[in-house]
C-alpha cells in the first residue's frame, strides 16, 4: 500500500494604536531598533488564495534577535518588540526554504529525500529521515520500514536505524501504512545532536511519533517513543535540564484527510525515566487546561526561562519552570478587526439568509468590531460574507443534532490522543470552554474545504451548489440546552457582506476570565450514560 498525498495536496500596518500586551519585555532591549508601523496590516485577499486560506496564521519558524522576536506565518510576520512588549504585523518574509513547494519539487524530494546539514563543535553532520523501501522511488514496493540516517562530517560514514515498521504500527493500531516521516526539528543540547520526527496521516497512513538522541562519541543513536505520544505529531522540539535528566518540550498536533491541522495533545512536557526512555511522566497543556492561546503549537523557542509557542491562534510566552501556574503565562491573539462606519453594518443571523436579522452600528466613533471568519455564498463568483462578534448574540435550536456518546473504544482512545476532550460528539465539539464560554480560535477550524468546508452551529445540509448554511463558525456560545435529540445555543456572532468591511490582522491580549465557572459539558456525559 503507497503512502498517499492527502498532507501534501494541502500544502500544495497594524494601525498606530498597537495593543499593549502584559508579555514580560526588556528593559535593555532598544525600542528604536523595533519596527514600526502606522497604516494597518489589510487582510491579504487573492483568488489564489482559497478562502480558508487567509485565517492561516499557523507559524512557521521564530527568528529572534536582541530587540525583537518574529514569529513568520506564510503571508505574515508578528514582530514582538522585547523593549515595550508591543506588537505589529508586516507582510510575511518566510525563507523561501521553509515556503511549501510546488509539486514537481516536492516529488522530486519524495523519490530522493535530501540529506540535510547540522554543526556541532564545528563539524558538520547530515541526516535524512525516509521509508525504507521507498515506493516512490520503486513503484512496486510496499514501505516496510521508517528509516533515520546520520552521515558522519567526513561522508565516509552513514549510521542508519530503523525508527519504526510497518508491522509494529499496524500491531499498535496506528494505522495500515506507512505515511511519508519528516524531520520537525533538529537541535543541539548537552553533548548530543537530538531531533523529532513526525509522520503524514491520513487514508490509513500513519506513523509513530519519535524523538531521537545521537552522542557523537559514542556513535549511538537512540530512540524515544513514548506510548502515550505514539499517535502524534511532534511539530517542534525544545528541550531543558541537562542531557542525562532533560525534560522534553513538544508540540503536537494531528491531521487526517483533507485537513492538514487537528488539534493534537497541545504542548507536552514529557520527562523520560532515566532507565528506560520510553517511559516518564508527561504533561499536556491544552486550551482545555491551561491558558495556552492555541490549540496547535506549531513552533518552539526555548530563552533561558522563556519558552516561546507559537501557534495558529497566537503566541504565548511562558515560564516553564512554573508551566503549572497561570500567572507564569503571558499570551497574545490573533484577530481580526474592521472599523465600523456611522452607518453601521446590516447583519445576517445565518450565512445564507436574505434578509438582516440587525443592525450593528458603532457605540462611538471609530469603533472596531472583531471580524472571526468568511465563507462563500456562492461558489462560482466565491464571493461571501464575514462572521463577525455580536454582543447581544441570536439563539437557535437544533432540533435534529443532539449529542451521542463516543463509542467506549473511541472514547478510550480520544482520550488518549486529545486530552480534555468530553466523551460525546455534539454540534460544537469543536468549540471549548474558557471559563466564560465556548469559544474556537482559528487552529480549532482546520484549513480545508473537504465536504463543503469547516463546520459549524448549523444546517448541516448543502446547498445546491455544495456549500453549507452556517449559523456561527466561530461565534462564542453559551450553552442553553444539549439533549440526544436537539442543540439549543446562543452564538455571539452574526454575518455580514464582504464589501461592506475591510479587515485588518493585528495581536490582542489573551486574558482570563477573572471568575471562571465549571464547563455546563462536564454533566451532559452523565446524562447521556444508558
Amino acid at each position: 500500500m503507497k503512502p498517499n498525498f492527502a498532507l501534501f495536496s494541502l500544502a500544495l500596518l497594524l494601525n498606530a494604536c498597537t495593543p499593549q500586551i502584559d508579555l514580560a519585555s526588556n528593559a535593555a532591549a532598544d525600542v528604536a531598533k523595533c519596527p514600526t508601523q502606522t497604516q494597518p496590516m489589510r487582510l491579504i485577499k487573492s483568488k489564489d488564495l482559497d478562502f480558508y486560506d487567509r485565517f492561516d496564521y499557523h507559524i512557521r519558524n521564530i527568528v529572534s534577535d536582541a530587540d525583537t522576536v518574529k514569529f513568520q506565518a506564510q503571508k505574515y510576520d508578528f514582530v514582538f518588540c522585547r523593549g515595550n512588549s508591543s506588537w505589529t504585523v508586516q507582510l510575511g518574509t518566510l525563507p523561501s526554504s521553509l515556503l511549501p513547494k510546488d509539486y514537481a519539487e516536492f516529488e522530486k524530494d519524495l523519490i530522493n529525500p535530501p540529506l540535510k546539514p547540522i554543526e556541532f563543535q564545528e563539524k558538520k553532520y547530515q541526516y535524512r529521515v525516509l521509508l525504507s523501501p521507498n515506493p516512490f522511488k520503486q513503484p512496486s514496493a510496499n514501505a516496510e520500514a521508517v528509516i533515520f540516517e546520520v552521515v558522519s562530517p567526513d561522508g565516509k560514514t552513514t549510521k542508519r536505524q530503523t525508527l519504526y515498521t510497518l508491522k509494529g504500527l499496524q500491531k499498535a493500531n496506528f494505522g495500515a501504512s506507512l505515511g511519508v516521516p519528516r524531520v520537525t526539528a533538529a537541535i543541539i543540547h548537552g553533548d548530543r545532536l537530538w531531533w523529532s520526527v513526525a509522520s503524514e496521516q491520513g487514508e490509513g497512513a500513519n506513523g509513530i511519533a519519535t524523538v531521537i538522541s545521537y552522542d557523537p562519541q559514542a556513535d549511538k543513536l537512540t530512540l524515544i517513543q513514548p506510548d502515550k505520544l505514539k499517535g502524534q505529531q511532534i511539530t517542534d522540539l525544545a528541550i531543558t535540564g541537562d542531557s542525562t535528566n532533560p525534560t522534553f518540550w513538544l508540540g503536537t498536533q494531528l491531521s487526517g484527510e483533507g485537513n492538514a491541522y487537528l488539534p493534537g495533545m497541545g504542548l507536552v512536557a514529557y520527562r523520560p525515566n532515566p532507565k528506560n526512555p520510553n517511559l516518564g511522566s508527561m504533561k499536556s497543556y491544552t486550551v482545555h487546561n491551561s491558558p495556552i492561546v492555541g490549540a496547535i503549537p506549531d513552533k518552539l523557542k526555548l530563552e533561558n526561562d522563556t519558552l516561546w509557542v507559537g501557534t495558529g491562534n497566537g503566541v504565548c510566552q511562558v515560564k516553564w519552570q512554573t508551566a503549572d501556574n497561570s500567572d507564569s503565562w503571558f499570551c497574545g491573539r490573533f484577530a481580526v478587526m474592521t472599523k465600523l462606519t456611522t452607518e453601521g453594518l446590516s447583519l445576517y443571523s445565518t450565512l445564507m439568509d436574505k434578509t438582516p436579522a440587525a443592525k450593528l452600528s458603532p457605540a462611538s466613533s471609530g469603533e472596531n468590531i472583531e471580524v472571526l471568519w468568511f465563507s462563500p455564498i456562492d461558489s462560482k463568483t466565491r464571493k461571501g460574507r464575514y462572521e463577525v462578534r455580536y454582543p447581544q448574540g441570536f439563539t437557535v435550536t437544533l432540533n435534529d443534532q443532539g449529542a451521542e456518546l463516543f463509542p467506549q473504544d473511541l472514547a478510550q482512545i480520544r482520550a488518549k490522543l486529545e486530552p480534555g476532550q468530553l466523551p460525546f460528539y455534539w454540534a460544537g465539539g469543536d468549540w471549548h470552554w474558557n471559563g466564560d464560554r465556548l469559544v474556537r480560535g482559528f487552529d480549532e477550524v482546520g484549513l480545508n474545504l473537504v465536504g463543503g468546508g469547516p463546520r459549524g452551529i448549523g444546517s448541516q445540509d448543502f446547498t445546491p451548489d455544495g456549500l453549507i448554511n452556517s449559523n456561527a463558525i466561530r461565534g462564542d456560545l453559551d450553552l442553553l440546552n444539549l439533549t440526544k435529540k436537539s442543540t439549543s445555543v446562543r452564538y455571539y456572532s452574526g454575518w455580514v457582506d464582504e464589501a461592506k468591511i475591510n479587515p485588518y490582522l493585528t495581536v490582542v491580549p489573551q486574558g482570563q476570565p477573572e471568575n471562571p465557572q465549571p464547563n455546563p459539558l462536564k454533566s451532559v456525559a452523565d446524562n447521556l450514560k444508558p
